[in-house]
């Protein structure tokens, strides 16, 4: 099938979450897993087995906008170009930035790179990649002389010892934890290492409750501990290394011993003995890093202290051991081979790479490129607000929620003269800043390919229609370099011409010091282009003389540095910037939960991804929430420097005290003040500019609310209430929203506003404060109001929601409206299965009724038996249900 087949036929392409890159089979009703693919082997989380539900006419942005005003491509391209003209004749290159996406293709990432380095000859693009992966990049860079990781997901399955440091793989890597849980057999351990007991944490042998920041001191803590019982790989370092020496002064300065170690990471001495035991027993070993990690301002340091370890004991380059960094999204790889990042160039080539500056300007046919390297993403949303940079043009990212102190971002975009937004969305909170909107392609309309974690090419195949006037973002950029003069350079006719044009740089003037060479894909015919199959680079062309493909690097103990040699750094104990005070005496520390992704634009389009978790929360330790004051289920304000973070009080002894945890999904469009980035600083490390995400603080303090209350409206009709706070929750048959108020209402008098007329049922207890109403026209329901005090006396709503499919109530539907339920049903309590709709009252009593294994719950319910993700929240329901019994 080609792209350009939209019949029912499944499409093999790939899911656009995270950087797992699974394979899909896919249609416009319907996802399944690739069999075929390297990566998920047929599996799939549930937010890829959700996707054809995201895809939605509802919300989308189908033509381009000029200030307000819908118009056509033509005018929007001449605006865009007319702005980027105007500032660089008045301000000069430097005044235009583009801040681009791990959401975007090769392709468009390509295309956008080029105009911007080589023709307008700004250095200022860099990309949300920041965010989640650029510690990582420059501790690869730092110890291997590139952006390389050295394995592959298969040796997650064949290591011995299994390091899961900083990932909560279960719900931010679904399919590679299911890998992981798969292959284990007798005498495999696996050690987490995470502040937090995770979902992730049932499957290790050995759990690592380590203080916040305080990794490289664990790790630093290891080579020293290897160093003196003489379990170092000497022959490996002496023939493939350098740096061993001052990196063991170093470690030795801040991790003299076991007991050091265990005191600065408030860990007990046996755990970490046991650990470092390991370690040494297990040649085969990957350890395993992701955001708890990179998301520092450490994070640099903290990926070189891993990999040091690796590199002591000679355990990379081989099956089953390697320092493995967990891409966090789907494309981060591709768009780090096309130098999206600010400090790099292009094809892996940085500003500072001997001969890269002339190489890249000469295959691209400019007579010069940008004097780099460029503002990192923090340095460059503080220069849009001194007034430097004129022109911004944002591509398939929504940095008004994802970068840290949220407001002060949105007040530079205020202030920016020319904001160009790219999106398939409209309303996003940094759409509202556009000044120019540009009806961009999404997943299902997309074309070209992507590169996950393990250095493997895949196709994005498109398989539906692009609706109304959007277009890929290649071919838009392409329209404002053709408006600008540049027109024969960018003269593509498909994604095809620029992936070749792409595989051709990586392989220009490159003798094998660059490990990224894909000049072996330089030739594809467009038919081979589009069956291209999913594969792992470096694909060298046959006449390159450096081999073909390889499925790990560094076999040979040849590294991309100058000499050839792995540098071992040495990484001191810079722990976080900003400890808690008196004012602000919390830790903060921020993450994905298992059914969202980044800012909700996609995932929150599908009401069964929202029923997990549909609210935004806080984690907190029991004794923390005695502290202040907290009621499990009731509400709680965060409060920092830079704003304030409202939230339902999760009780949660999985949390170290005096430590929280907040979700970072949650924007405007879906609540009032339940942004993450509120309670983060912009404090970044000093080597890679990636913000600490991992450490904010605050005070808490329970949010006085009188009432609490769940609103379902049939959709498309006009909202005349308001609420001190909301949530909005999408349903499939309504809108829905999680509401409360700090005063006391009159119900009776107010409920018409709430339902958009008056109430045909009511039931008042006004001793409890209970108030329930339903609204009924023609024969349907149209909204239902519940409000009480204790927010957990609020039925579930899933029933009710069904109601609103009914084309006709019958009495005995109605007479269950205000008791959220069939008169004969039960109710299925909080969801646990997302795939199968299941909730933690169904489980329980399927437990009492004998039930008593993960397996046993499967049968009776199906729940845990599609993609997984909820086994480890199963799993904990088990003891506690079984207790009662």
């Amino acid at each position: 099938m080609t792209s350009t087949d939209h019949s029912s036929a499944p499409v093999k392409t790939t899911c656009p979450y995270c950087g797992v890159g699974c394979g899909v089979n896919a249609t416009a009703t319907g996802t399944e897993g690739d069999q075929t693919h390297p990566a998920n082997r047929g599996r799939l989380c549930v937010k890829g087995s959700a996707l054809h539900e995201t895809l939605t006419p509802e919300g989308r942005l189908l033509k381009p906008a000029v200030r307000g005003r819908d118009t056509d491509w033509p005018t929007a391209i001449n605006e865009v170009a007319g702005a980027i003209r105007a500032s660089v004749e008045q301000h000069g290159p430097g005044s235009v930035a583009f801040y681009l996406s791990g959401q975007l293709l090769t392709e468009d990432y390509y295309v956008a790179n080029k105009l911007a380095k080589g023709f307008i000859r700004t250095p200022h693009v860099d990309t949300n990649s920041r965010l989640c992966m650029s510690s990582a990049v420059a501790a690869h860079k730092r110890a291997f002389g590139g952006d390389l990781v050295p394995g592959c997901y298969e040796d997650l399955e064949l290591a011995d010892l299994l390091v899961v440091a900083g990932s909560n793989a279960a719900w931010a890597h679904p399919v590679l934890y299911q890998r992981m849980q798969a292959s284990a057999r007798p005498g495999r351990r696996v050690v987490v290492i995470d502040p937090r007991r995770t979902a992730t944490s049932d499957l290790a042998d050995l759990h690592l409750a380590l203080r916040p920041g305080t990794d490289t001191i664990l790790f630093n803590g290891l080579l020293v501990w290897l160093d003196h019982h003489g379990l170092v790989d000497n022959h490996y370092l002496d023939a493939h290394c350098e740096g061993y020496d001052d990196s063991l002064a170093t470690a030795r300065s801040v991790a003299p011993n076991v007991e050091a170690v265990a005191s600065l990471c408030d860990l007990p001495v046996a755990e970490v003995t046991r650990f470092y035991e390991w370690f040494s027993e297990h040649p085969r070993t990957v350890t395993a890093f992701s955001q708890g990690i990179n998301q520092s301002s450490a994070g640099t340091d903290k990926g070189n202290a891993i990999i040091n370890c690796h590199l002591a004991t000679g355990r990379i380059g081989k099956p089953g051991a390697a320092p493995f960094s967990l891409t966090g999204q789907p494309n981060a790889m591709g768009g780090r081979e096309v130098g999206g990042l600010a400090n790099t160039l292009a094809a892996h080539m940085d500003y500072d790479s001997p001969g890269a500056r002339d190489r890249v300007a000469r295959f691209w046919g400019t007579d010069s490129v940008a004097d780099g390297p460029g503002m990192k993403a923090v340095d460059l949303f503080d220069a849009v607000e001194r007034g430097e940079i004129k022109v911004l043009w944002i591509m398939a990212t929504n940095p008004a929620v994802s970068l840290p102190e949220t407001d002060r971002i949105r007040q530079a975009l205020a202030r920016c003269p020319t904001v160009i937004v790219s999106d398939c969305v409209r309303e996003t909170d940094t759409a509202r800043y556009a000044d120019i909107l540009l009806p961009a392609v999404g997943w299902g309309e997309k074309d070209g390919t992507v590169t996950n974690s393990e250095r493997c090419i895949s196709r994005q195949r498109r398989f539906l229609p692009l609706p109304g006037q959007a277009r890929p973002d290649w071919w838009i950029v392409s329209q404002v370099a053709r408006a600008l003069g540049y027109g024969p350079k960018f003269d593509y006719q498909g994604p095809a011409d620029i992936f070749r044009e792409h595989a051709r740089l990586s392989g220009f003037e490159n003798d094998g010091g660059r490990f990224f060479d894909i000049s072996g894909l330089a030739n594809l015919t467009d038919w081979q282009y589009e069956q291209l199959a999913p594969t792992q680079w470096p694909i060298r062309s046959a006449g390159s003389g450096a081999g073909g493909v390889a499925q790990r690097l560094f076999t040979d103990g040849c590294f991309a540095t100058s000499n050839g040699r792995a540098r071992l750094v040495p990484v001191g104990s810079r722990l976080p910037v900003r400890p808690p005070t008196d004012v602000f005496p919390l830790v903060v520390n921020t993450g994905r939960i298992r059914d969202q992704w980044h800012t909700m634009t996609r995932t929150g389009r599908s009401g069964r991804l929202l029923a997990h978790r549909p609210e935004p929360f806080i984690d907190v330790h029991p004794n923390d929430a005695r502290t202040y004051g907290l009621s499990p289920g009731g509400l709680a304000t965060l409060t920092s420097a830079h704003g304030q973070f409202i939230g339902r009080v999760r009780v949660a002894p999985e949390q170290r005290r005096g430590e929280v945890f907040v979700p970072i999904h949650w924007n405007r469009q879906f609540t009032g003040q339940g942004l993450a980035t509120a309670l983060t600083d912009s404090l970044v490390d000093p080597v890679s500019g990636q913000p600490e995400a991992k450490h904010g603080r605050a005070a808490l303090a329970e949010w006085p609310a009188r009432w609490h209350g769940r609103l379902l409206v049939r959709r498309n009709r006009p909202l005349r209430w308001q609420a001190d706070y909301w949530a909005h929750q999408p349903i499939a048959q309504c809108e829905s929203w999680f509401v409360a108020g700090r005063s006391a209402v009159d119900w009776p008098e107010a409920v018409a506003d709430w339902l958009g007329g008056p109430p045909q049922l009511v039931m008042q207890d006004a001793r409890e404060e209970r108030f329930r109403a339903a609204r009924i026209r023609n024969g349907q329901l149209e909204a239902v109001l519940m409000v009480d005090r204790d927010p957990n006396a609020l039925p579930a709503m899933d029933w009710v929601a069904e109601c609103f499919s009914l084309p006709e109530l019958d009495e005995t539907t109605r007479r269950g409206l205000l008791a959220a339920r069939a008169l004969d049903g039960d109710d299925m309590g909080n969801l646990v299965c997302s795939c199968f709709q299941v909730g933690d009252r169904q489980i329980q009593k399927a437990i009492e009724q004998g039930a008593d294994s993960v397996e046993a719950l499967g049968q009776a319910l199906q729940c845990g038996t599609n993609c997984g993700s909820c086994l480890p929240e199963i799993r904990s329901l088990l003891p506690v249900a079984t207790e009662a019994v």
